[in-house]
């Protein structure tokens, strides 16, 4: 038999970040906001298993918001089911409005850079930002520090802990980055969420039964840095080490599938 392990924390203090288990470097929650210095909006929102062209993104009528709505494919028979992604993402000010933006989808990650132009107002400048998934918190128009959406600072501590959090975004399908089924013939099969690692930079070990996945997402666009994924999600039965290539693995769109095989 081989033992799932994808719950556990890796320290007492719990997880580095509670949107997933396995992120042990870079910046944390599901999504990532910008204000860039020509005043454009950069977002980053992590849908993982969302092919390049699985995404749609609509300026909403009132130009106060974008509408994300995604589709992750059921890629392997083991997959608990296909999932589906749905998020508006909207202006917090009366005083602009969304002119334009640019989208790309890629290793499970989309990226949007909005750009955005002022209406009469009172107000001489606008630091107000977007509403992330959650639909809370938010700014105001005026001058000042610019303050992160409720769970959006990627270095924020409340980000860190021993509750895993679901998917803000996910309206079907497993909301957890972790998944594991056990097979008839005592194998495991893992579905792990590594959004923005690229096909090539996952890697699998196993050594003194315990497999442990890595993976490298390298900053692209105005990502604030890279970020690392490192955890062991399973054991196997006899504490041996084993050659990689005896773990099948399915590498795509930020999700890294094994299927573990009893020893």
């Amino acid at each position: 038999m081989v033992v799932p392990l994808g719950s556990l924390p890796s320290s007492r203090d719990g997880f580095y970040a509670v949107n997933n288990q396995f992120l042990a470097n870079g910046p944390k929650g599901f999504v990532e906001f910008k204000m860039l210095q020509n005043e454009d909006m950069f977002i980053r929102l992590d849908l993982p298993g969302v092919t390049p062209d699985g995404v749609r993104v609509r300026l909403d009528a009132t130009k106060k918001a974008v509408m994300v709505f995604a589709d992750a494919p059921k890629e392997h028979k083991h997959d608990f089911s296909r999932r589906e992604y749905g998020t508006t993402s909207g202006l917090v000010c009366d005083c602009c409005e969304i002119s334009s933006f640019t989208s790309h989808m890629s290793d499970g990650v989309l990226r949007l850079l909005l750009s955005k132009t002022k209406i009469p107002s009172p107000h001489p400048s606008c630091i107000a930002f977007l509403r992330g998934p959650e639909q809370q918190g938010g700014g105001g128009c005026g001058s000042g520090k610019h303050k992160f959406p409720h769970g959006t600072d990627p270095h924020d501590p409340a980000l860190t802990g021993r509750i895993l959090q679901p998917h803000p975004a996910v309206n079907y399908g497993s909301e957890m980055a972790y998944e594991s089924k056990q097979l008839p013939n005592g194998g495991l099969f893992v579905r792990v969420d590594m959004p923005g690692v690229p096909k090539d930079k996952f890697s699998v070990s196993v050594e003194k039964g315990r497999v442990t996945v890595f993976g490298q997402a390298p900053a692209v666009s105005h990502d604030s840095s890279a970020r690392l994924y490192l955890g062991d999600v399973a054991m196997l039965a006899s504490p041996i080490n084993l050659p990689a290539r005896r773990i099948k693995t399915i590498a795509m769109n930020g999700v890294l599938r094994l299927i573990i095989p009893p020893v």
